[in-house]
């Protein structure tokens, strides 16, 4: 019975042995054989592999990545052949433009006050950089004069530039900035500038012009006395349209519609939304409030 104890004891010796040996390593053993795993001078080993072992391995990754290097570009080239550079393949957009003032400086309230010039300022100098583009020497230069009420449609193949029609700044008649370099700011009648976003493509208002007007989104109606609209009754000429994309289209400049709001309630926040009317435009969705229509504040102090 005593040596079958001696026996069933002797493991527990045998874990407290070991504990002991490697209890008693110093460090310098540790560093050593650290050293000896990185390089085995006797096997000639690195990290415990032959320089065969780690040529074949390092080889066997090589391989492997380059082959999957190439698929993935072989399948990037397959699918860039289904695209075209000029006209998108699939679009997320809705096919009714969106649209977007001008100025815009600090979000979709413009407020000022009409005898401190500092804070209308800086919406004048944004029309004026806005409307450079416009200039009608720059218009003349670059883009044609087109027919009025028809779309500009221009075949031949898809990578060919296409001409653009001018739109000159002067048509904006009082919102111009010509005749009057503050565009009503002055006077606290503002201009405000509409325009529609650009999808390829389009054809606006099915063959009739698509037209703007305002109102007073929320509260009394009689903040809002009297807005004028530029160019003519505030249209988008056909003739602008379809968009061919920006690479093709290369000096095509969006056509405006200027409202000049030249009588609203003084010292009072007025809420306006100014819509886009005609064949084929959404302008009554709640989630959406930029989709045929743009809502925006003015405050005019005196």
């Amino acid at each position: 019975e005593n040596k079958h104890e001696e026996k069933v004891q002797d493991p527990d010796r045998g874990e407290d042995e070991t504990k002991a040996e490697m209890g008693s390593k110093t460090w310098a053993d540790l560093a050593g054989e650290m050293k000896m795993f990185l390089w085995n001078p006797e096997e000639r080993t690195c990290l415990g592999r032959t320089a065969k072992s780690w040529g074949l391995i390092l080889l066997f990754y090589f391989i492997f990545y380059m082959c999957l290097a190439g698929m993935f570009a072989f399948c990037m080239y397959v699918m860039l052949l289904t695209l075209s550079p000029y006209t998108p393949t699939y679009r997320d957009r809705v096919s009714p433009p969106g649209v977007m003032i001008r100025p815009y400086l600090n979000g979709f309230t413009i407020t000022f006050n009409v005898s401190q010039p500092s804070t209308w300022q800086p919406y004048v100098d944004s029309m004026h950089h806005f409307l450079a583009a416009y200039d009608d020497k720059v218009q003349e230069e670059k883009n044609i004069e087109c027919v009025s009420g028809q779309y500009f449609i221009q075949g031949g193949n898809e990578s060919e530039e296409k001409k653009a029609c001018q739109f000159k700044r002067s048509l904006l008649q009082n919102c111009s900035g010509i005749e009057d370099p503050t565009f009503g700011y002055s006077k606290g009648q503002p201009c405000i500038l509409l325009k529609m976003n650009r999808i390829i493509g389009y054809r606006p208002g099915a063959g009739v012009p698509v037209s703007v007007d305002c109102k007073v989104q929320k509260g009394n109606e009689s903040d809002l006395r009297s807005v004028d609209f530029y160019p003519g009754n505030g249209t988008f000429d056909l003739m602008y349209y379809p968009y061919y994309g920006k690479i093709t289209h290369v000096n095509y400049t969006s056509p405006l519609v200027a409202m000049h709001f030249t009588d609203v309630k003084k010292n009072y926040l007025v809420p306006i939304q100014c819509s886009l009317n005609g064949k084929g435009i959404i302008n009554d969705v709640n989630s959406d409030r930029f989709l045929g229509r743009i809502i925006f504040t003015l405050s005019i102090g005196k």
